[in-house]
């Protein structure tokens, strides 16, 4: 920061020059109404003087009622020769026809006994009022003043004629200038003046304003040694106080900074969990050496500065919103390394208290032989047979319809036996499915993708359950009862999946919304398209899944009644297998539910769209 400040640039010659703009706009204003007002007043008093006596007038008049007009001119111009008042250059005396009867001009006695021209006595002849204007005269370049006064004759009944006074105004004005000219001069030595006062003024008032600015230079670069000088106790000697007062606050609260500091990285370093702070932006600030022997990196340097998703490598799965969004996030981290290290990651955003999120937490726990034990409890999965259930259900109900008489039926008959052969081969390549979960988990499960009508293998789904719940109905009128409500889009949706491994998924969450609804409950079941996805959801009225068990419902093993699930047969992997297998078909998979209202599980699988006329090109090309 640059210490030295020009005199142009200094608050100092700014209170000067605020002094005089402001005293130049007191005088200015003043100057314009004082000078406004005295022109006024002295052309008034002027005007006042450009009158002839009455008996003058009188005169004048009766000469203009006479009939000898060269007598009457005679004593007109004797009678305006004896007019004494030199404020008056000229008067004329016009009759009632407008013709010139005299003048007081000895220069211009030519126009006697000529018609007038002057609009101005032309007007006054036709109202019979007083006219007065003003004029310039472009010949001298004078001003003057015209004052026009009709004459009527001595009963006052007829106008006999008017006159016509001109007095130059020069000398009203040069009065008038010099007079500004003075006041100009006044003005200018004021404010030359006031300027001087006013620097010697400000210097005294920014003398202090001046220490404290260098007081507050020296607390910004951590010296915190000096003292401003408190003179007096006005505003700035409070302020003064003020700043040393805090130049104390200061020093106390970075002594305390600092050792907050070195407590904080003594923590840290004997901390058996690693722990990396960032800025908002994600780039790592802060982290501790168990961080850094977990992450397989030597020094501090190497990471700091680095974002946080490169340094975690899950940069491809999350994004810095993502992760300063949520509460707090886990993310599984697999190093990929020689010892198959695990780590286990919770992200914290650090939020002021108005909001604001400066910044994440990152807190990583090795997981390495939980996890281990977690791939052991999976192989387990080939010994689970509860999936088998919705499947045997449906054959059940067909065999037993072919029991009671449908196999008598021709066209019934073959088509309950084609759906019992189908839900057996099913069965078998369900368990197979079980037994290859593991395969799932490390990439080498394979997909039998064909393109399908969704639309009609959803509803093809959904009608085994409707039979179920009719046969219930039938068989048993005081059990639990529910209803499966459809919401399809009308247009054909030809989405690539694996038909078995898609219909596992969708047995599994409508088990689930079975078991779950309460008696009377509807399952609400919709299908729409976006321009890049297929979304299906499978709504429930059941108990709901707590906000803290939201993130792990489709955890293998996991259940959130876990005696309930029990008791219901349930072995907490349905969910677990869905998500398997959807993240397979490239889809999403989540819940939405509220504790005690229900939930709501939602698939999104890829769909891309096509045009009918592609298809009739297409079977034309094979046909050729």
């Amino acid at each position: 920061m640059n210490s030295k400040i020009k005199f142009f640039q200094s608050i100092r010659f700014k209170f000067a020059l605020i002094f005089a703009l402001m005293l130049m706009l007191t005088l200015e204003i003043v100057g314009a109404f004082f000078m406004r007002q005295l022109e006024r007043q002295n052309l008034n008093n002027f005007r006042q003087q450009i009158v002839l006596p009455s008996y003058i007038e009188n005169s004048l008049s009766t000469q203009l009622g006479r009939t000898n007009t060269t007598s009457a001119n005679h004593h007109i111009r004797t009678i305006l020769a004896e007019v004494n008042n030199s404020n008056i250059s000229e008067i004329r005396v016009i009759d009632s026809k407008g013709i010139i009867r005299g003048t007081s001009s000895s220069t211009n006695q030519g126009i006697v006994g000529q018609k007038t021209t002057d609009s101005g006595i032309k007007n006054t002849l036709v109202s019979d009022r007083n006219h007065t204007e003003y004029l310039y005269d472009n010949t001298n370049h004078n001003r003057y003043y015209v004052n026009i006064v009709p004459l009527s004759n001595s009963n006052g009944n007829n106008e006999v004629g008017v006159l016509y006074m001109r007095a130059n105004l020069e000398g009203v004005y040069s009065t008038i200038n010099n007079i500004y000219v003075i006041y100009i001069s006044a003005v200018l030595a004021s404010i030359v003046l006031c300027l001087l006062l006013s620097i010697f003024i400000s210097r005294e008032i920014t003398a202090p304003i001046e220490e404290m600015r260098k007081q507050t230079m020296r607390i910004a670069r951590g010296d915190y040694s000096g003292q401003v000088e408190v003179v007096d106790n006005d505003e700035l000697g409070q302020l003064a106080g003020a700043i040393n007062n805090l130049s104390v606050r200061v020093e106390e609260s970075q002594d305390a900074s600092e050792s907050e500091r070195r407590r904080l990285d003594s923590v840290l370093s004997h901390m058996t969990d690693g722990v990396i702070a960032t800025d908002r932006r994600g780039n790592i600030t802060i982290i501790n050496n168990t961080a850094l022997q977990l992450l397989n990196y030597d020094e501090e340097d190497d990471v700091i500065g680095k974002s946080i998703t490169d340094i975690l490598k899950i940069r491809k799965q999350y994004t810095m919103r993502q992760l300063i969004d949520e509460t707090q996030t886990h993310v599984m981290i697999d190093m990929n390394d020689e010892n198959g290290l695990i780590l286990s990651a919770f992200f914290t955003p650090i939020q002021r208290e108005s909001g604001f999120v400066s910044g994440l937490v990152c807190v990583l726990h090795d997981v390495t032989s939980q996890q281990k034990e977690e791939r052991e409890r999976k192989q387990f999965v080939s010994n689970v047979s509860h999936e088998l259930r919705t499947p045997l259900t449906s054959v059940k109900s067909y065999v037993e319809a072919l029991t009671d008489g449908a196999w008598k039926d021709k066209e019934v008959a073959p088509r309950f036996l084609k759906v019992v052969q189908d839900e057996t081969d099913r069965m078998i390549r369900m368990i197979n499915d079980l037994l290859s979960l593991s395969r799932m988990d490390s990439g080498t499960a394979k997909l039998n993708l064909e393109y399908v009508n969704i639309n009609e293998l959803f509803n093809y789904i959904l009608n085994r359950f409707d039979m179920i719940i009719k046969k219930e109905k039938n068989e048993n009128p005081d059990s639990k009862h529910y209803s499966i409500v459809r919401h399809f889009t009308k247009q054909d949706l030809w989405v690539e999946i694996d038909t078995d491994k898609f219909t596992q998924v969708i047995d599994n969450i409508m088990n689930n919304a079975v078991k779950y609804s309460p008696d009377g409950g509807v399952i609400t079941c919709r299908l729409v398209a976006t321009d890049k996805h297929v979304i299906l959801s499978i709504s429930d009225q059941g108990l709901g899944i707590p906000r803290k068990d939201i993130g792990r419902i489709f955890d293998r093993f996991f259940r959130v009644d876990k005696a309930r699930s029990r008791k219901q047969g349930g072995t907490g992997l349905g969910l677990a297998i869905s998500k398997e297998v959807v993240n397979m078909l490239g889809g999403q998979i989540w819940v939405d539910s509220t504790e005690g209202q229900g939930s709501t599980f939602y698939i999104s699988l890829p769909y891309i769209q096509y045009d009918e006329e592609d298809e009739w090109d297409d079977d034309e090309k094979d046909q050729n």
